[in-house]
């Protein structure tokens, strides 16, 4: 029999030369834009806790006080005995803020994903995704058996192209799968043409909204709430532990939608519920986005993401960073070569500043990055400080 350990080190070699091993990196310290590294203090660029609520008082106080309610674990799954009073707030107080009929919550956003998609779709179905979209819809697409199609980002005439093809020869069930925000590249999709094309090829729609939900729109519903077009897709889907600092993912539409992910979406059914201080955690953070506070936090959010594009070099962003729009709190740094922004990254942490390389299979191979993400939470000097070692 071939050695495990010996087949596993050869893969992690040609990892190593081509510059796509990875390793852990440890934090001693709290989530936030100070952090420690073994010991050393960083600023930390490189979080998705855009509201900088994963350490926010109103938080911890809400997930101490469960604790000592209800204990550390749900102890079964939701449909068992682990729907807790806490799980049923959470995607009551979510529906109202989404503005959708019904919600449901899961463990992580991949569980959602991997849990609702393959519930709609089968062998007989056809899905098409971005080619951009975040590895769980592409991961759920495949293993719902469904055929699987994919357009060049945000290429909606080449997205009609394969609609037509495929209603010219079936009557199947067809799902688009898309992000409002791209985590990757900081761009937003073409909703309205997005809603359009399924209106008229009737097929549906699924949004995720992971990088939106919280800093984009009225009370931080997300991009579909700020462009009109939330009640006109079928699934939003999105995540509790980017702007929202907690945990867990969730899918909001109509209540059958939710009655039958209830029924069907195995992630759900065979998962245990997630850790009752978790809901509590993330409800409040719904209840905190929507206040004054949270309306303030934005504020912030934005000031900093432009103060960092005023200094930042136009050489390195992509092209719908130029015309001074600013779509999310993600801004990419283009490299280019695996090695070369591994090289920037390792010097950035030696200025003690954390910015890790984003490289394949996370982006396609030869466009590595680093990927800046600002945070209400950071002081404009900080931000200063990354953009004098950066561009001088």
């Amino acid at each position: 029999m071939p050695d495990l350990d010996a087949i596993l080190s050869e893969r992690l070699e040609k990892l190593e030369a081509t510059n796509l091993r990875r390793r852990l990196r440890t934090l001693d310290s709290a989530q936030g834009p100070k952090v420690s590294v073994g010991g050393e203090p960083k600023l930390n660029f490189s979080s998705n806790d855009y509201l900088g609520l994963a350490w926010h008082p109103r938080l911890i106080e809400a997930a101490q006080q469960t604790v000592q309610r209800t204990g550390t674990g749900a102890g079964a799954s939701r449909l068992i005995c682990g729907n807790l009073d806490l799980h049923q707030e959470l995607d009551l107080a979510l529906a109202k803020w989404k503005q959708t009929e019904a919600a449901l919550s899961f463990s992580s956003g991949f569980a959602t994903a991997l849990g609702t998609i393959p519930a709609l779709l089968g062998k007989d179905d056809l899905v098409i995704v971005d080619k951009l979209a975040h590895a769980c819809l592409i991961d759920a697409a495949k293993l719902s058996g469904a055929t699987l199609r994919a357009f060049p980002h945000n290429n909606t005439a080449y997205l009609e192209k394969l609609l037509e093809r495929a209603r010219a020869t079936s009557n199947a069930n067809i799902l688009i799968l898309v992000e409002s925000i791209y985590s990757m590249d900081g761009d937003t999709a073409a909703l309205a043409d997005l809603v359009e094309l399924k209106e008229k090829y009737e097929a549906w729609l699924l949004v995720d909204e992971a990088h939106a939900s919280g800093i984009v729109g009225p009370a931080g519903r997300g991009l579909l709430a700020e462009t009109g077009l939330a009640g006109k897709v079928d699934l939003q889907m999105g995540t509790f532990s980017k702007a929202l600092g907690s945990g867990g993912g969730y899918v909001a539409g109509s209540k059958v939608l939710i009655d039958f992910l209830v029924n069907s979406a195995r992630s759900f059914i065979f998962s245990t519920a997630p850790p009752p201080a978790v809901a509590a955690a993330s409800l409040a953070a719904i209840e905190l986005v929507q206040d004054d506070e949270g309306e303030r936090l934005r504020e912030r959010l934005w000031t900093n993401v432009r103060h960092f594009l005023d200094l930042a070099s136009e050489k390195w962003l992509p092209a719908h960073f130029h015309d001074g729009a600013l779509p999310s709190a993600i801004v990419p740094l283009l490299i280019g070569d695996e090695g070369a922004a591994l090289d920037l990254a390792a010097k950035l942490l030696e200025q003690d500043l954390l910015v890790p390389a984003i490289r394949y299979p996370t982006v396609p191979r030869g466009k590595a990055r680093l990927r800046v993400t600002l945070s209400a939470a950071h002081q404009p000097e900080q931000i200063d400080q990354l953009a004098s070692t950066l561009f001088g």
